[in-house]
């Protein structure tokens, strides 16, 4: 009998055979016995007519025993592909328990055919499902024991298979081996249920589809199941390929294959022994010529052809560059429930389930993005976990177009003890999907800031102060889902990178610039909450889990709705990026900036099939409107002009393709990134350092890229590799035009404080959006400390959010009188006197001659109505006529 068994389970005991098991296996043999005498009747008809208590009681048994056999679907490799731009399909990875490959009949050599039907069952094409005699021969043979073999045809084989894949297909390990023990048994009980199943094979399928059933079932040692992978295993070609003397010595390794399989060297000369058994039974019945098995016979059996079918990401990256890509697709996968209810199944049937999954890949963008990468950022270097990793999504849909990191992938240990370039994390994705913590993002979370601020009505041709500020007070940050509708108490201190730029500027300066002051201003004249639920909108999070604190259950950082993965709701994260963030989700987020506002959760897969070819199910991509269409076309202008104009302009497109970009650079500068989008493609890159190193005093940090070549500009390398060549094979349109709120300069009147205190006219400027500056004191006629006047001064239009310096008054000055024109000098000098101002000078033409008493007053400077300093000197002209 052929069992398909592992090479554990051919080790059985042997226990000593008392005088009870004797009598037991004889009474076995005989209800077997006469059983066998019916079965071809049975086969037959399902009514036996039979005489004698014995042959009824037997057939009793026999008829009590389930008669339906499902063959069902049979394990098989699952393969990842991706496409290249000329469409042609590279497979990139396989997975599977068992390595099988289900071929049809006319795929399989005449000689496999013969060779299992003249050795395992000569008269399969004449029996039942059962052969009578054999059963009958190997009753006497084993009347005195239970473990009752030989007899078995292969029909009954291809049940005894298909008992032991059902069981095998149980994802319960505790189920699966019950199940499996209970499909190896070897007593009367199995036998009878054996022969039962093979008479209901044998009137549903023809002969032929039972033998194709048995040959791909079938194992042939290790994890190779089915001839058209024992043929590529053993000797690197298809089963219909294969000699006589390569079928005769594989059909061999089934009947016993741990210690048949010729991958080992000690087996050869019983497979060889085998295998000639087997021609010998090919020439008695006549499938070959003598001449066929002489030169069968005189072949060496060798296993100088074996070509293993490596599983695994590993693979994928030694090919294609892709093992990291190629993790993701596998976890995305275990992650779905349509696999199964429980990621041990998932995992379960994905290496089972003969799937064949097309990734979204552009292999095309892949490339580019990983010749960029290996040209500036190496795999390994001294004092420093360098780390890189640029994710691309497909703008509207999702779809990840390339996934490239410095690092290579492998994973296994003692390839990466040996190994430390290589590394089994992904940096481009969450933890779950690739074992990544993210990195904080920097700068690169202004846009998000923006976008709140273009949806509360702002525009992006503002006014805000831009300048570096100390004790900036928590409490100006309103944050209405806080329990003082504030962020907290106490204050903080800022500065910027570009101490070049100050004063008052507008948004569009503040974004392509990178400036952290005008990011502050925008953000306190909002509610902190509704920026947090924006980016939460844009599907943005913590790559991982937020440190908990123990007391209260909830992250250590307050959060929209105390989730771990819930970005740290904190001022500073609103202009300087503090969370840890995976660059596909940056990637995605800014998508959505360059589609209309559409965010779409990163899928990896294109389609799946099944071996049939019917399209299964999986979780795809899901898109939803983040933000409004108005408002994303605001940031992408924005974000335009930090390319055109900003520190982005290494985004530029190499053949005019608009692109939106924004870098973001971390304290130390630790991260590096540079994040944007076309309108087809988003691509968010990250250079940095991926973890801590120890330093000289055995101290562990995160140290900075500085110092350490051109590391801290390799994003500005990286990222434009990737979208030119994005660009060309996707194109992309000019960003949607921008609306009239958006990128309007709003104006305002200045309003007239004259006379108000400081606090009040501080107060009623502040409240109409100006940025108030103190201006110091100046002459005025309002009393001392009054507001004196403003610059701009007061009636002005000018934007909102404009500098507006305010003046106190001295009190020193009066108002130079009305009137003095056209009077004496003496009698606008008695005026002026009266005003307070007591140094008056006269002035006349050259050659003239003053005289105030009677010569009248052409000019006064200061002129009437100016405020002027009492003590200053007025100086009256007069119409004086010629000297005397």
């Amino acid at each position: 009998m052929t069992r398909q068994t592992s090479q554990s389970s051919r080790v059985r005991s042997q226990k000593p055979r008392t005088a009870g098991g004797a009598l037991a296996g004889l009474l076995g043999a005989l209800a077997m016995s006469v059983i066998a005498g019916v079965l071809v009747t049975a086969a037959v008809t399902p009514v036996v007519a039979l005489s004698g208590t014995a042959t009824k009681s037997a057939v009793g048994i026999f008829e009590s025993l389930p008669d339906h056999l499902d063959p069902g679907k049979l394990a098989e490799p699952s393969t990842i592909y991706a496409t290249g731009a000329d469409t042609t399909v590279y497979e990139i990875a396989t997975f599977y328990d068992q390595d099988r490959e289900t071929v049809k009949w006319d795929q399989i050599s005449q000689f496999v055919k013969d060779a299992a039907v003249a050795e395992e069952d000569p008269r399969f094409y004449t029996h039942g499902g059962v052969d009578v005699l054999a059963t009958a021969r190997a009753v006497l043979q084993n009347a005195a024991g239970q473990n009752l073999s030989g007899a078995s045809t292969i029909t009954m084989q291809y049940v005894r298979n298909v008992l032991i894949q059902e069981a095998i297909a149980i994802p319960d390990k505790e189920a699966q081996k019950e199940a499996y023990e209970d499909a190896m048994r070897q007593d009367v009980d199995r036998k009878l249920k054996e022969m039962k199943y093979a008479i209901s094979i044998e009137k549903k399928y023809p002969k032929d589809e039972i033998l194709l059933g048995y040959l791909n079932i079938a194992l042939f040692g290790r994890q190779i199941y089915g001839i058209e992978s024992a043929a590529k295993y053993y000797y690197g070609k298809s089963s219909a390929d294969l000699s006589l003397a390569e079928s005769a010595s594989l059909v061999a390794i089934v009947n016993n294959p741990s210690e048949l399989q010729i991958d080992v060297p000690e087996n050869i000369p019983a497979n060889t022994e085998r295998r000639d058994k087997i021609l010998g039974s090919m020439l008695n019945h006549g499938k070959i010529t003598q001449a066929q098995y002489d030169e069968a016979v005189a072949t060496e059996v060798t296993g100088d052809h074996i070509t293993p079918r490596v599983a695994g990401c590993n693979v994928a990256e030694q090919n294609f560059g892709l093992g990291h890509f190629c993790d993701y697709v596998q976890r995305y996968i275990k992650a779905d429930p349509n696999f199964g209810d429980t990621p041990t199944e998932r995992e379960f049937n994905f290496s089972r389930g003969g799937y064949k999954i097309y990734t979204t890949i552009d292999l095309d963008m892949q490339a580019a993005g990983t010749a960029a990468t290996q040209a500036t950022v190496p795999s390994l270097m001294d004092g420093i976990d360098v780390g890189s990793a640029s994710s691309s999504v497909e703008v509207g849909t999702g779809k990840v177009r390339s996934m490239v990191q410095n690092k290579p992938f492998n994973n296994a240990q003692d390839f990466l003890d040996s190994n430390p370039g290589y590394t089994t994390v992904n940096f481009n994705t969450d933890e779950e999907l690739g074992g990544s913590s993210g990195f904080q993002v920097g700068s690169t979370f202004k846009p998000i800031t923006l976008a709140e601020w273009i949806r509360t009505g702002h525009s992006v041709r503002d006014i805000v102060n831009v300048n570096s500020r100390k004790g900036v007070p928590y409490q100006s940050f309103a944050a209405s889902c806080m329990p003082d509708g504030v962020y907290s108490y106490g204050s903080f201190d800022f500065s910027n990178d570009n101490e070049g730029i100050r004063g008052n500027q507008s948004v569009l300066t503040t974004i392509a610039n990178s400036i952290n002051g005008g990011i502050v201003s925008m953000q306190q004249k909002m509610d902190l909450c509704g920026t947090f639920e924006t980016a939460q909108a844009l599907g943005i999070h913590r790559a991982s889990d937020q440190p908990m604190n123990p007391d209260t259950g909830l992250p250590n950082n307050p959060t929209l709705n105390g989730n771990p993965r819930d970005l740290s709701m904190v001022p500073s994260n609103v202009y300087a990026g503090v969370d840890e963030i995976a660059p596909i989700t940056m990637a995605a987020a800014y998508g959505a900036f360059a589609g209309d506002g559409t965010v779409c959760t990163p899928v990896p897969i294109e389609q799946i099939l099944d071996d049939d070819g019917n399209q299964v199910p999986f979780t795809k991509s899901e898109c939803s409107q983040a933000i409004a269409p108005e408002v994303a076309a605001g940031v992408a202008f924005a974000l335009q002009n930090a390319v055109t104009a900003g520190l982005a302009d290494h985004a530029r497109s190499a053949i005019g393709v608009p692109h939106l970009a924004k870098t973001g650079t971390t304290d130390d500068v630790v991260d590096n990134w540079t994040v944007g989008a076309s309108t087809k493609v988003a691509t968010a890159t990250w250079v940095g350092n991926a973890g801590p190193v120890q330093m000289a005093d055995g101290s562990w940090s995160r140290v900075s890229t500085m110092g350490f070549g051109n590391l801290m500009y390799a994003d500005q390398t990286i990222w434009p590799a990737i979208m030119n060549a994005a660009d060309a094979r996707y194109g992309g349109d000019a960003f949607p035009e921008p609306s009239a709120a958006a990128i309007r300069q709003t104006m305002v009147s200045v309003p007239d404080v004259k006379g108000k205190s400081i606090e009040e006219a501080t107060s009623m400027l502040e409240q109409l959006g100006f940025a108030v500056n103190d201006g110091g004191e100046v002459d005025s006629t309002e009393a001392e400390g009054l507001a004196a006047r403003t610059d701009p001064a007061a009636g002005s239009s000018v934007g909102l959010g404009s500098g507006i310096s305010l003046y106190r008054s001295n009190g020193k000055a009066s108002k130079i009188p009305d009137g003095l024109v056209g009077q004496t000098g003496n009698n606008a000098k008695s005026a002026l006197n009266s005003a307070g101002f007591d140094n008056v000078e006269f002035a006349c033409g050259t050659g003239s001659d003053s005289k105030p008493k009677s010569n009248k007053v052409l000019s006064a400077s200061p002129e009437s109505g100016a405020e002027v300093n009492r003590g200053d000197t007025v100086t009256l002209a007069l119409a004086c006529g010629k000297k005397d």
